[in-house]
Parts: structure tokens; sequence; C-alpha cells
């Protein structure tokens, strides 16, 4: 305790000292204690708020960030009380509230409120409230609101409400309510409503109510509602109510309805199976109403089957092929020509 009632009259007083001369060194050769706005030193700094500091190598502790591009490097421990900044950490940046770099930070960083830098953030990182990069974010994060990067994401990332990245994700993504890539997902994502990627997204996806991908989808995907693709579907995909995408390789399972355009794959939906105008369908497919409104070369099975050109095999009570000349609808069984 009497330690700590020094190291509080000291910060207490640095405002003054710096006001005064700037830095009261008690060092040789830059190296020892420095208590104030010092230029350079390897030991032990103290100071109010950074204003001049170039280079700390070993511990710089302030009580405030630094003033506006104004925070130099600090190799070793940059410790706030409340709050810490610099340019360029490499080590440990840890503040009661926050700590970060105008620039990069490389090592540990941890803010009671939260922690980031403006280009990149490398290591172990978390924030009570969010912790982030301007560029990209590397290693293990963790945000009680969100962890994201402005560019790629590469490690392991968790945010209580979401976590992202404007570009590129490889690795582990959890999100309270929403995690996902503005661009590629290489890895595993869980989100407590959405999950997915603007573009490619390949691996495994957990949400309660979505996942998808603007791209292609390529892996295992479980979703409360709907899972889909805007380009190809591949792997095994599982939804409560709708699964789907232009173009399917795989397994579609739904809990209503499933289908795209061209279709290579086995499909279950209880209640309905669609093919849009000019697709195909090849594989099986098992729903109540199997309706392809193009060409079905392989076998549905379901109560209702449509087909506007068939090839393939119709199981059902009641089965309908568009393209022949005669006995167009069939019970129990149709073939194509």
């Amino acid at each position: 305790m009497r330690a700590l009632r020094y190291l509080l009259i000291v910060f207490l007083f640095t405002p003054f000292l710096a006001s005064a001369q700037n830095s009261l060194d008690l060092t040789i050769n830059d190296v020892g204690l420095s208590i104030g706005d010092s230029r350079e030193v390897t030991g032990v700094r103290l100071n109010y708020r950074d204003n001049r500091m170039r280079r700390v190598t070993g511990v710089n502790a302030t009580i405030w960030m630094p003033y506006d591009g104004r925070g130099g490097d600090v190799k070793g421990f940059a410790i706030g009380l409340p709050a810490t900044g610099a340019d360029n950490i490499e080590g440990v940046a840890w503040g009661i509230l926050g700590a970060g770099a105008n620039n990069d930070i490389s090592g540990i960083a941890f803010g009671g409120l939260g922690a980031g830098a403006g280009r990149d953030l490398v290591g172990i990182s978390g924030g009570g409230l969010g912790v982030g990069a301007g560029r990209d974010l590397v290693g293990i994060s963790f945000g009680g609101l969100g962890a994201g990067a402005g560019r790629d994401l590469r490690g392991v990332a968790f945010g209580g409400l979401g976590a992202g990245a404007g570009q590129d994700v490889t690795g582990i993504l959890i999100g309270g309510l929403g995690a996902g890539a503005g661009r590629d997902m290489t890895g595993v994502v869980l989100g407590g409503l959405g999950a997915g990627a603007g573009g490619d997204f390949t691996g495994i996806a957990l949400s309660g109510i979505g996942t998808g991908a603007g791209g292609d989808f390529t892996g295992v995907s479980l979703s409360g509602i709907a899972t889909g693709a805007g380009g190809t579907l591949k792997g095994i995909h599982m939804a409560g109510i709708a699964v789907g995408a232009p173009t399917v390789r795989g397994v579609m399972i739904s809990g209503l309805a499933a289908g795209g355009e061209d279709v290579h794959a086995f499909s279950f939906a209880p209640a309905y199976f669609l093919i849009e105008d000019r697709g195909i369908q090849r594989g099986l497919s098992i729903a109540a109403f199997n309706r392809i409104k193009g060409e079905q070369a392989g076998f549905t099975i379901g109560i209702v089957n449509w087909a506007r050109s068939l090839s393939g095999v119709q199981i059902g009570l009641l089965n309908y092929a568009g393209n022949k000349k005669r006995m167009k609808w069939m019970p129990l069984v149709n073939f194509g020509r």
C-alpha cells in the first residue's frame, strides 16, 4: 500500500514536472527512471500524458492516452492508470479503461472498456466492450460486445454481440448475434442470429436463424431457419425451414423447402422441392411436392411429382412428365423417355 501511495503521488505531480522541465530523469545514458514527458528511456518511465515520447524500452506508465499523433514506440509494458497508448506497442498493453496504438500492437493487449490498434493488432487481445483493428486482427481476441477488423481477421475472435472482418476471415469466429466476413471466410463461424460471408465460405457455419455466402458455400452448415448461397452450395447443409442455391452439390436437408437451378444432390424437404426454369435435377429428392420446372434427370419421391421434362424416375401417388406425348400423368411410377 505504501508503494502504491508513492506511485500515486508521482502521477499527480507529473503534469507539473512536465510543464516545468518536461521530465525528471534519474538515468545514465537514458537508462534508469524517468518521471515526466521524456523522449527516450530504457527502464521505467512515469508520465501523466505523453506528448514528446519517442521510444521506451521497459515500462511506460501513464494516466491518460497520448496527445493525437504523438505516441512514440513502446517495447515492453505500456500500462494505463486508467488508460494508455502509443504509436506502436510491442509487448504488453494494459489499461484499466483502455489500451491502444495509433499504428500496431504486437503481443498482449487488454482494456477494461476496449483495446485496439489503428492498423494491425497481433497476439492476444481483449476488451470489456470491444476489441479491434483498423487493418488486420491476428491471434486470439475477445470483446464483451464486439471484436473485429477493418480488413482481415486471422485466428480466433469472440464478440458478445458480433464478430467479423471487413474483408477476409481465416479461423474461428463467434458472435452472440452475428458473425461473418465482408469477403471470404475459411474456418468455423458461429452466430446467434446469423453467420456467413459476403464472398466465398469454406468450413463449418452454425446460426440460430440463417447461414449463407454471397459466393460459394463449401462445407457444413446448420441454421434455425435458412441456409443459402449466391453461387454453389457444396457439402452438407441443414436448416429448419429452407435450403437452396443456384447450384447445389452434396446434401440438403430442410424442415420445409429446398431447391435451386442446377441441383446434383440428395435433398430432403417434407413440403416442397423446386427446380427453377431451365434448371436441372440430378440425384434424389424426397418431398411432398417435387416441382421440376426444367429437366429431371434423377429420382424424385413424393406425393406429387411434376416435371416439365423427365428423363429420370418419379415415384409418388401422382406423377407428371410434360415432355411425354402420351400418359403425361401416371400413378405410382413414371419414367422418362
